[in-house]
This record gives structure tokens, C-alpha cells and sequence, in this order.
């Protein structure tokens, strides 16, 4: 018997008007990616679906603050408070494929997500860690409903306009709206880096994503950098250890925006 993977309350969405209930058989092509689940997979503790009850909450995470190449990625997402799916876990415990499985189920299910980002240029003008939080905030502002609570991956956070946010460290790993907007923020930021591959494929980026990765340094190395490399980060080719080069949390905290919850 298939067990469920996504619940969904009696509303209009994108599985169709006035679905209810589990769902227990693939009837559309939403609930066949739904139903996609390795055979082997091992079932782990389920995420927690929501901090409260009181007010609509998103969840919002990013990817690719400490690559050397392109832009910081963020996504938002609400989800349904019963929402379920085995696989969803911080994305760096999921695997690539199990991510591309759960892209699509995410963004069917969601009452609301968005993804943003912020190019490596702007990186370099306002710095990494503004950065993340800028690329959150336009997730967020896309958002339709707008959430009256933020679940926020990580210690700290710039508020956005006047609403309730938590900081969790390990959030990914703990609330199910924060674990899918990780995936998402990885997924799309993944696909964008393997179109700047095609531009410059001697840096490996359809593999390492930007990331400082052997073949990525040798190939800095080799070719210097590009226009897609973040110059703030210092990323000299002939230091023996690149990583030298790139600033660390303490070095972009400058500005302390301490995660103070609202709620």
C-alpha cells in the first residue's frame, strides 16, 4: 500500500479545487512526482511543520554564501502545517537527485514560495552576509499571502519591515518550511551555475557550483578569475591556500544584526 507523503487541507491549490485529506494514489502528474520515492529509502524523524499556531509562518534559507563564483541564492516557502514528505532535510543532507525529486513536490504543495538572488557585483559592493539577507528579503516580499512570522536559518538576521522572525541555528534540519526553502534555494541556484558553465566551462562550475574545490582553484590558477568571481573575497592564484582569501563570518559581521525574536 502506498503510504502518504503529503497532506493537503480542503482548498484550492495546485493539486486541484477542493482536494482534501492524504493522498493515496497518483491521479496527476503533481501527485506522480509526489509518489517518486526510492525504493531504499531510509525514513529519518519527521521535521517540525510550524514553531506556533498563532500566525502564517515562511521559512527562508540561502545557498552559495561561501562559493568563490556567482550569486548568493534565497528562497521562501509556506507551507501547509501538515505537510509531510520523507525525503525533505536540509538540502546538504539530501542528495542532488533527491533534490530535483523534491523541487517540483515543494512547489506544488506550498500555500506560497519565491527564490531570489543577488550577483556577485552587488556581493562585492555591500558584502556577502548583506547580501544573504537582501536575497532573503526579495524571496519573502514575493510571497503571496505574506507570512506574519519568519523562521530564519542561522543565528542572526536583518528584520524585514515589521515582521515576527526566529533565528534557528540548524534550522533546516528542524522546521520542514526552512529544510524546502533550502532545497529550493540550492535547486535553482544549482541550475543557474551550470548555465554559467556553458559560458566558462574551464572552472568546473557545473560540478562545483562555484565552490573552492580543487578543480576550481587549479583552473583560477590557470585562467585567472572572471567576471562571475566574487573580487571581494581576495581569491589570489598563487597563495598556497586559496581559502585564505576568503573573509570569514567574522570578517563580514562587521555590522552585528543580532537575531532578537518578536515573538
Amino acid at each position: 500500500m502506498l503510504q502518504p507523503v503529503c497532506e493537503t487541507p480542503d482548498r484550492s491549490g495546485p493539486l486541484g479545487p477542493g482536494l482534501g485529506g492524504l493522498l493515496f494514489a497518483p491521479n496527476s502528474e503533481v501527485e506522480k512526482l509526489i509518489w517518486k520515492i526510492p525504493a531504499n529509502i531510509e525514513f529519518c524523524s519527521v521535521l517540525r511543520s510550524f514553531h506556533q499556531t498563532r500566525y502564517r509562518e515562511a521559512g527562508s534559507d540561502e545557498a552559495g554564501r561561501g562559493c568563490y563564483a556567482g550569486p548568493v541564492f534565497a528562497a521562501a516557502v509556506i507551507l501547509p502545517r501538515d505537510f509531510y514528505h520523507p525525503l525533505l532535510n536540509d538540502s546538504k543532507q539530501v542528495s542532488p537527485e533527491n533534490r530535483d525529486l523534491l523541487q517540483p513536490v515543494i512547489e506544488a504543495c506550498a500555500i506560497a514560495w519565491a527564490v531570489a538572488s543577488v550577483d556577485n557585483e552587488e556581493i562585492d559592493h555591500i558584502n556577502i552576509l548583506r547580501a544573504s539577507y537582501k536575497a532573503m528579503h526579495l524571496a519573502i516580499e514575493r510571497l503571496t499571502p505574506q507570512p506574519k512570522l519568519l523562521l530564519i536559518d542561522g543565528n542572526r538576521f536583518a528584520a524585514y519591515k515589521d515582521l515576527r522572525h526566529h533565528c534557528i541555528v540548524k534550522g533546516d534540519a528542524t522546521y520542514a518550511s526552512i529544510a524546502a526553502a533550502s532545497i529550493l534555494a540550492k535547486t535553482y541556484r544549482d541550475a543557474y551555475m551550470k548555465q554559467l558553465h556553458e559560458e566558462f566551462p574551464h572552472y568546473g562550475w557545473d560540478k562545483n557550483k562555484g565552490y573552492g574545490t580543487l578543480q576550481h582553484r587549479t583552473a583560477i590558477e590557470k585562467h585567472g578569475l572572471c567576471k562571475y568571481h566574487r573580487k571581494s573575497y581576495h581569491i589570489l592564484p598563487k597563495r598556497v591556500g586559496l581559502f585564505d582569501g576568503i573573509p570569514d563570518i567574522a570578517d563580514i559581521e562587521r555590522n552585528d544584526y543580532p537575531c532578537k525574536s518578536k515573538v
